[in-house]
């Protein structure tokens, strides 16, 4: 990958915002790209953290496996999703699987590199510092949905944050590609499946979301009003 476009890629995502353009180039010129096929594991839990990936092309999962063995998916990495950040920015282990769900394409940053160009360059320090802030209350966020909240405004909460960059732009409907199944959404609410089918199809009678094939077409207002509403 040419360095400009790789510039590009680092530049657009949040880890990195407000870092210099110069700064943004170092970490380019770092980045090395790496190809994995579909099924293959990226990173398990529990292994030490030596790189972070930001995401190319392709699907990754993330997920945890319970003592009874049951998978729990957290999230899908796709296309611009920066994923191993935690591990390799504090050197700890792994707290999640990393699996590729269909071919992906990848830039790894290792922790070598980070740690070195953190300490050089300030700017990426107060970016970095900044996205782990924002980073901690999306998952408190999560938490407390799970925890408070009915099935349904979780479900539009999970909706309106996949369509963030729209409602944060003000627009009052959103159209939202879905690459995730219903079975993996459920798992990430905390729900069964045939729970989640129906909580899609309240927030369908309630005008909020529309579906489109395999897209959903937003409510942005309606949509808000059931995630503030329904605890």
């Amino acid at each position: 990958m040419a360095a400009t476009a790789a510039a590009d890629r680092i530049g657009g995502l949040d880890l990195f915002a407000g870092a210099r353009p110069e700064d943004v180039a170092a970490l380019a010129a770092a980045a090395r790209p790496r190809r994995f096929s579909a099924g293959a594991t990226l990173f398990q839990r529990g292994d030490a953290g030596a790189e972070m990936f930001i995401v190319l092309e392709g699907r990754i999962r993330l997920s945890v496996l319970s003592a009874e063995g049951r998978e729990l998916s957290l999230r899908h990495a796709e296309t611009g999703a920066l994923i191993g950040e935690m591990a390799a920015l504090d050197g700890g282990a792994r707290s999640a699987d990393a699996t590729a769900v269909t071919e992906a394409r990848v830039l790894a940053l290792a922790r070598a590199d980070m740690d070195r160009l953190l300490a050089e360059r300030p700017s990426l320090a107060r970016a970095v510092v900044r996205f782990l802030c924002r980073r901690l209350r999306d998952t408190t966020d999560q938490m407390e949905s799970i925890a408070l909240y009915r099935l349904e405004p979780r479900l539009a909460r999970f909706l309106l944050a996949l369509a963030r960059a729209d409602v944060e732009a003000g627009r009052r409907t959103a159209r939202l590609e879905l690459a995730l199944n219903q079975s993996e959404i459920a798992d990430m609410l905390g729900a069964s499946r045939p729970k989640l089918n129906g909580a899609l199809a309240a927030l369908e009678a309630a005008g909020a979301v529309a579906r489109e094939g395999r897209a959903l077409r937003l409510q942005v207002d309606t949509l808000t009003a059931i995630a503030d509403g329904g605890a």
